[in-house]
């Protein structure tokens, strides 16, 4: 029972935290306050009533048009707050899981404050990251846009984060070394994380002349890494490869969706969108993904 309403709680709060981001994601394009004005139906300016901010309701009552000029409001909103909310549900069900029995007999020692802070810990970072990440998937998505005013703090928050945890989320459950140690191992992953993508970018550009790949892109890749740590972060990036050859694959069996011969070579993908999702796919199941790949090929 707790397990479910802890999941149950935890998805609502992250509907709420989704509506929230929505409202930063359609006024950080423009350069708009995300405090004031008040949400507004950005086609005829309208102020919306408390009924029609409701979380996915709403958006589902309306049928996706604004109750005055019925303009269409856009499959953004409901899918950013239903993945931020299926998201943050998974991460409580996946942390209460991991909750001693409340028959053990070293209940004492496992339900401890230290091991109560840790976990709290733990579940807020992998909220916020995933809050983050899916934020940035929608911006790259709709602009082709990861703000450094995003991505920059983020590489902070998670170097913090990952010094406060002993160790990056996808950190093995080792005794944490000395904090220069994790200083120094957390630069690492994060400048192989990040000249991953600035290689393939001069690659590209020595092949082409002329740049295939954002130098957001590189940033998204520190933030993952300082997060994730060095193999999360690769993981991320080996999902986010895997989805992105997909799309273009089908695009390019889709005539609709190819256009013109030539058309097909100038589309351009939203890598950070698919390195975003990998990110959220290690976060969640990326020790469980690592762990099966090791003792799979033997490496274990």
């Amino acid at each position: 029972m707790i397990r479910i309403l802890g999941t149950f709680f935890a998805g609502l709060v992250g509907l709420a935290f989704g509506s929230f981001l929505n409202v930063c994601l359609s006024r950080w394009p423009a350069g708009e306050s995300v405090v004031k004005p008040r949400s507004h139906c950005r086609s005829c300016g309208r102020t919306l009533a408390w009924r029609e901010n409701v979380p996915l309701l709403s958006w589902l009552a309306l049928r996706g048009h604004c109750r005055t000029c019925g303009a269409w409001i856009g499959w953004r909103y409901p899918l950013v707050e239903l993945a931020v909310g299926a998201l943050w549900a998974e991460v409580a069900c996946q942390i209460i899981a991991r909750f001693p029995d409340t028959h053990a007999a070293d209940i004492s020692i496992s339900y401890s404050p230290l091991f109560l802070l840790q976990t709290a810990f733990t579940v807020g970072g992998k909220m916020l990251l995933i809050w983050m990440l899916v934020g940035l998937a929608a911006l790259d998505a709709e602009h082709l846009w990861l703000p450094d005013f995003v991505t920059l703090p983020a590489i902070l928050l998670g170097i913090i984060f990952s010094l406060l945890r002993g160790g990056p989320l996808l950190a093995r459950s080792d005794p944490p070394p000395s904090v220069l140690n994790q200083l120094l191992s957390l630069a690492f992953s994060i400048l192989i994380a990040a000249g991953l993508i600035l290689l393939i970018r001069w690659i590209y550009w020595l092949v082409r002349r002329r740049e295939g790949i954002g130098l957001g892109d590189a940033k998204l890749m520190a933030m993952l890494a300082s997060w994730l740590g060095l193999e999360g972060a690769l993981l991320a990036f080996a999902i986010g490869v895997v989805l992105g050859a997909a799309v273009g694959l089908i695009i390019l069996a889709t005539p609709k969706l190819r256009g013109t011969e030539d058309a097909w070579a100038c589309t351009k993908l939203p890598l950070g969108t698919f390195l975003c999702i990998g990110g959220m796919i290690s976060c969640l199941w990326g020790q469980a993904i690592l762990a099966a790949y090791l003792s799979y090929s033997g490496l274990s």
